[in-house]
């Protein structure tokens, strides 16, 4: 578990996130509001869910906080399939997730409150396949991408054991892939899971890490490695591979690529929240999304290496939440 605090005396900042800060280059649509404050706003927000979402919440609180000075931010990261329990349980005011939650969380949730909770768009994420940075390949079909990760291969692919059977020569011909993943509480390991192994099953042979970062880490300190983690935790000791769907053309884990559909394993990075259908949400937890679905909330996703919402997008996430404000009108 990794755990963030914010109170009136600890504030939590640029140490948690400063590995990740100037790896982005999308520019933040200059359609999307700035934030402007409201009265009314105190208390304590706490957080449960997606580890991949940890730095992002880090730097939406420091910039919520120097608008609201009294409020306090509890953020836990130990997994999207954690998010929907404590929503449902009300132990969290927010359920970050990295995947959109499945029908049975769904239907659990219903079941307790009578409606559904309110999915929100906060930002885009491009799920990278890291290999060391000395590492010569090129490129990978997600179909080798399968043959390396699963042992069920349900894409039809020849299983792969090692970086010879993927064309490279030398010293890498005979050396065994080691292969590095999330477990399976992480919604990254189940949205890997769901689109590049088509469902199927991981090898036994992959280690799992406690967290996204540790993915990366474990890849640039293992020549030979490869794994699977949001682009934000690059690091500059591994390369992202570019990914092709057909086998044919390979594209970069970038931004434009995703919003393009031309990169396979893109996904949008969601808040939860038990919002009552007809309701408005309490002062503290509307604010609080206002400001991720403000330019400056939107600046803090750059500066996490994840990719900004289009303010067409924007404009659909703060409608659910009743923030009528006209994205493009200052």
């Amino acid at each position: 578990m990794v755990s963030i605090h914010w109170g009136q005396k600890v504030l939590a900042g640029a140490a948690l996130v400063g590995v990740l800060l100037g790896q982005a280059s999308a520019a933040v649509d200059a359609a999307i509001p700035k934030y402007t404050t409201s009265s009314g706003v105190s208390g304590n927000l706490k957080a449960i869910g997606s580890d991949s979402m940890n730095n992002e919440l880090a730097l939406w609180g420091e910039g919520f906080r120097k608008e609201y000075p009294g409020v306090t931010i509890e953020v836990e990261g130990k997994g999207s399939s954690t998010a929907p329990p404590a929503l449902i349980e009300g132990t969290a005011h927010l359920g970050p997730m990295s995947r959109p939650m499945k029908k049975k969380e769904i239907a659990d949730f219903k079941a307790k409150f009578g409606y559904e909770p309110t999915a929100v768009r906060t930002s885009l994420d491009v799920l990278a396949v890291f290999v060391h940075r000395d590492n010569p390949l090129k490129g990978l079909s997600l179909k080798q991408v399968d043959g390396i990760f699963s042992r069920t291969r349900k894409s039809g692919s020849k299983e792969i054991k090692t970086w010879g059977e993927l064309g490279l020569k030398g010293e890498w011909a005979n050396k065994p892939i080691r292969l590095y993943g999330r477990n399976s509480a992480s919604g990254t390991y189940g949205f890997f899971k769901a689109n590049a192994l088509k469902k199927g099953d991981f090898k036994n042979e992959v280690k799992e890490q406690p967290g996204s970062s540790a993915v990366v880490q474990a890849v640039a300190n293992d020549k030979f490695g490869i794994g699977y983690s949001g682009i934000a935790y690059k690091v500059p000791g591994v390369r992202a591979l570019p990914l092709s769907k057909s086998g044919t053309t390979y594209h970069e884990a970038k931004g434009e690529n995703a919003y393009a559909g031309t990169y396979p394993l893109s996904r949008f990075l969601i808040l939860y929240v038990n919002k009552e259908p007809n309701r408005a949400l309490d002062p503290l937890r509307r604010e609080f999304l206002k400001y991720v679905l403000s330019r400056e909330g939107q600046e803090s996703v750059v500066k996490n290496g994840y990719i900004p919402l289009t303010a067409a997008v924007i404009a659909q996430e703060r409608k659910k939440l009743g923030i009528m404000e006209k994205v493009g009108v200052q």
